[in-house]
């Protein structure tokens, strides 16, 4: 994997990438320290008690939410195509349009795409079923980690610590005098219904934005199994904070980064930095034998795809996630395509093309946007992993103080 493909993983708001370089690099050992350092305010064994609580709760969180839901679905998949049905069948063509949908895709491939036309009739004439099936899927791959982060882990972090605190105050209540004493003179430490339509919307949610629904029932999860009240708004105000700078924040940081770049470089950075130093593509620009769709319009758009599919712009819009063709260069029937999202990557296509050509090296130009696009890709992982790191624990704690007069977490009072 090189540098470039790394920065464009982490630079994707719509993937696990960035979560996963935030939450389990940067985000939890900070929210560790933190925790720790803010604890030592009150006690040394209050600190060793949150310090614990938070590893435990941090990591084994992580765990679930970054790969609860893959799993989930993995085995869904499986129990899907057990069933006879292809399970990457996009429900969205269900609803049928001049372009694209189950019966239009059906009367189109039948001759160039026969296998997958196959899975779209039994899929068409058993739609319920597979509706069914569908909202099962996301159903168990959200609520299963949700009850396993949001109920399941804080009860049993909370029964250790119940359990370490208990044995504590046995061994505190029938120690000698003088028991912790040692002959050094150092203490000891005892460390111990569903419709076509709702189907439709959820089938098509990507991992990430399965991943924010999961986030909303860990914080109802968090707050209900909060051992108090001053817990359970500390537990609030710190799960709606940090979905804020998880889900919505890097996506406008992101926004405002590229257009500052606009601005000051006049340079577009809105395509992905892989395509910026693909040769092939920097070599037509040169050329000038890029070949796009006539327009944006649905009709010419899809005109072009299934005509030119060996052209440079298909061949980048399936690799970006936009269109998928079959092993022998056919449109896959059973995917649905985005229109409004691929026009949107041709006007980024154009729009970078024409900025390309008006500069007077091409090469130095692409290397530049490529440069300005990965530092600004840096640039927000460092803004929101700061913002999740060390902005939202400091916020935290200064709450908590407000609420309950003291820097300690509330859910360990005695």
């Amino acid at each position: 994997m090189t540098i470039t493909s790394i920065i464009s993983a982490i630079g994707n708001n719509r993937s696990i990438y960035p979560l996963l370089l935030r939450d389990c690099g940067i985000e939890v050992p900070s929210k560790i320290y933190i925790t720790r350092k803010e604890n030592q305010k009150e006690s040394k064994q209050k600190a060793n008690d949150a310090t614990r609580e938070k590893f435990i709760d941090e990591y084994a969180t992580s765990a679930v939410w970054l790969g609860g839901i893959p799993l989930v679905e993995y085995f869904a998949d499986k129990f899907i195509k057990k069933r006879g049905f292809n399970p990457k069948f996009n429900i969205k063509l269900f609803k049928e349009d001049k372009f694209q949908g189950v019966e239009k895709n059906i009367s189109k491939f039948k001759n160039s795409a026969p296998e997958a036309v196959k899975e779209l009739e039994k899929i068409k004439n058993n739609k319920k079923i597979y509706e069914k099936l569908i909202a099962g899927k996301f159903c168990a791959a959200t609520l299963i980690p949700i009850a396993l982060m949001g109920f399941v882990l804080p009860k049993l972090n909370f029964a250790l610590t119940r359990s370490i605190k208990d044995k504590r105050k046995i061994q505190e209540k029938f120690k000698p005098a003088q028991s912790d004493i040692t002959t050094f003179g150092q203490r000891k430490n005892i460390d111990v219904s569903f419709n076509g339509n709702w189907i439709s919307n959820i089938a098509n949610l990507k991992t990430v934005d399965k991943m924010a629904i999961t986030d909303g029932g860990l914080t109802v999860g968090r707050v209900t199994t909060s051992r108090n009240k001053d817990e359970g708004a500390v537990n609030a105000f710190r799960m709606l904070g940090s979905m804020f700078l998880n889900f919505v924040a890097p996506a406008y940081i992101a926004k405002f980064l590229d257009k500052t770049a606009n601005k000051l470089f006049n340079i577009n950075v809105n395509l992905d930095p892989l395509i910026m130093e693909n040769k092939e593509f920097i070599q037509v620009i040169k050329d000038n034998k890029i070949e796009l769709p006539k327009s944006n319009s649905a009709k010419d758009l899809f005109e072009f795809i299934d005509s030119k599919q060996d052209s440079l712009f298909c061949k980048l819009a399936q690799s970006s996630g936009k269109i998928d063709y079959l092993e022998n260069g056919v449109r896959n029937p059973l995917q649905y395509v985005d229109i409004n999202d691929l026009a949107n990557f041709k006007n980024e296509f154009e729009s970078f093309i024409k900025s390309a050509q008006k500069s007077k090296n091409i090469d130095r130009f692409a290397k530049k946007a490529k440069f300005v696009k990965g530092g600004n890709i840096i640039l927000n992982v460092i803004i929101s992993s700061a913002l999740l790191a060390v902005a939202l624990p400091k916020a935290q704690y200064k709450f908590n103080k407000l609420v309950t007069g003291s820097y300690s977490d509330p859910g360990l009072k005695d």
